[in-house]
């Protein structure tokens, strides 16, 4: 991500946290204030993203890949799982291990 883009990410942020409509002209003023320089078409860019969908959506969407739903639906068996874990790996005991002394060979013969 580009400091143009983080710039115009953090304005937006700050727009909608006062609750201010997201504009162009706003978010550049913003960034001007904030002694950024940032090519002309970003805040153009942030304010249609903003008109389109809602920073709400958007902030509670952040890294929401494929697999979310599956990873929440399976917090609890994996939750069982690690309690029952505990029990089992203690009735287990470790093997020695075994040294190169015992092979009859080393690494460096």
């Amino acid at each position: 991500m580009s400091v143009s883009e983080l710039a115009c990410t953090y304005a937006c942020l700050i727009l909608h946290d006062d609750g201010i409509a997201i504009t162009a002209d706003k978010i550049a003023a913003l960034v001007k204030a904030a002694n950024v320089q940032v090519e002309g078409y970003w805040p153009g860019l942030f304010a249609k993203l903003c008109e389109k969908r809602s920073v709400d959506d958007l902030i509670t969407n952040v890294g929401g890949g494929g697999g979310g739903a599956v990873a929440v639906s399976a917090a609890p068996a994996a939750s069982a799982a690690a309690e029952a874990a505990p029990k089992e790996e203690e009735k287990k005991e470790e093997p020695k291990e075994e040294s190169d002394d015992d092979m009859g060979f080393s690494l460096f013969d």
